[in-house]
């Protein structure tokens, strides 16, 4: 029989299922073992540290098995690297001398999509039986170490190539915000200010409830401040109020939109500019819009400026409320904006979309760089168990991503 037919991991690995103590016996103290209930204490191959002991040990993992995740999510599997107890959400994988252990950890890797289910239904849970009959490949030990060795310098690789891409792009993030920062920088030394409430008018927008009756309208909320200058408004949600909608609170061309609370204080104060309306819209009672005087002021100017790390920063740091920060029409109507003529005004926008453009761009490459490199440990791990992985192809395969 060659080595990549198919045959079942129980013939090569046991099986310990989990099973969860009594709580009465858990402890945050570090007495007794470290113990694990499920995925969410996995980390990227290796049990994160322990934050819950248990004096009551049911079922052991020793140092060295490898642990799948047995109840939804189905399939993902970590290391430990000291004995542990494992709940009912677990399952520990101990190898045989016939299987080397980061040789089944990769096969279980390449095999998650597979294990959590079949043609779009996934598992809620699987257990012991039906993991001793997934169905791996055992090539002899010298072969499994060197596909090991392969995959072990291949993913490194390709992990600080991700690495890279993401930094590489939290450094043109940065730029973008330096840059945008300094642009208003500059308008504070050279043009008078105004407070926002001088320049605009601010409205709250509109709450409904499931017992609502009234007219059904689109509704932007806080889930679609997510673009910089508008809102997809195909994708807005459709709510239905209390009565008719008051003219009073339809969204209008230019309006900004800016974020009042939603229990993130990282939120407040989030804004965009609406355009492309194509039928009423209104807005959330989480947030607050407003209208600016379009004859002194060009609405994506401000929304720009509201955009600001300082101004952010003192919009946040402002919020008030006892259990959820929040944002109200006086705190904007306090901000101090720089004002120069309407064409300064529109050259920084235009200076800022571009900035914007770039910046978005060099998103979109990292993107597409890490979803090919995502692919890449995909097609090795396919090519390593079907007998086809080999080091010069794969070097090959690492330099056309990288």
């Amino acid at each position: 029989m060659g080595w990549t037919e198919a045959v079942p991991l129980g013939a090569h690995a046991q099986v310990i299922a989990g099973q969860s103590p009594d709580g009465r016996f858990y402890n945050q103290d570090g007495n007794g073992l470290p113990f694990y209930q499920g995925k969410k204490d996995f980390g990227a191959s290796e049990l994160q540290p322990p934050t819950k002991w248990t004096t009551q040990v049911t079922k052991e993992a020793l140092p060295g098995d490898i642990l799948m995740s047995v109840r939804a999510p189905v399939g993902p599997v970590n290391f430990t690297r000291e004995k542990v107890c494992i709940g009912r959400g677990l399952a520990a994988i101990r190898c045989r001398n016939s299987m080397d252990a980061d040789f089944l950890f990769y096969q279980l890797l390449g095999m998650q999509d597979r294990i959590a289910g079949k043609e779009g239904a996934v598992f809620a849970s699987i257990n012991k039986a039906e993991i001793e009959a997934l169905p791996i490949v055992a090539p002899p030990l010298p072969e499994q170490r060197r596909i090991v060795a392969i995959l072990d310098e291949a993913f490194e690789a390709i992990a600080t190539a991700k690495a890279n891409t993401e930094k590489n792009l939290q450094n043109a993030r940065e730029v973008f915000e330096q840059q945008h920062d300094a642009i208003f920088a500059d308008l504070a030394n050279s043009a008078e200010p105004i407070h926002l409430g001088e320049l605009a008018t601010f409205r709250n927008g509109v709450n409904f409830t499931k017992r609502s009756n009234g007219c059904s309208i689109r509704i932007i909320g806080v889930k679609d401040f997510q673009s910089h200058f508008w809102a997809p408004l195909d994708d807005l949600d459709v709510v239905t109020l209390d009565g008719d909608l008051s003219p009073n609170d339809a969204v209008s061309e230019g309006d900004i939109l800016t974020v009042r609370s939603n229990g993130n204080p990282e939120l407040i104060g989030r804004c965009m500019v609406v355009g492309g309306l194509r039928e009423p819209v209104t807005h959330s009672g989480f947030t607050i819009r407003i209208s600016v005087d379009r004859g002194r002021a060009v609405p994506p100017y401000v929304c720009q400026f509201l955009r600001s790390r300082v101004v952010r920063r003192k919009l946040i740091d402002g919020g008030n409320g006892l259990n959820i920060k929040s944002l109200n029409q006086g705190m904007l109507a306090e901000v101090a904006v720089p004002l120069p003529p309407r064409d300064t005004q529109e050259q920084c926008v235009a200076r800022i979309e571009a900035l914007t453009t770039a910046t978005r761009d060099l998103a979109d490459l990292a993107d597409r760089k890490t979803a090919a490199l995502d692919e890449l440990k995909k097609s090795l791990l396919h090519q390593a168990f079907t007998g086809k992985l080999t080091g010069k192809a794969t070097d090959r395969q690492l330099e056309a991503v990288a």
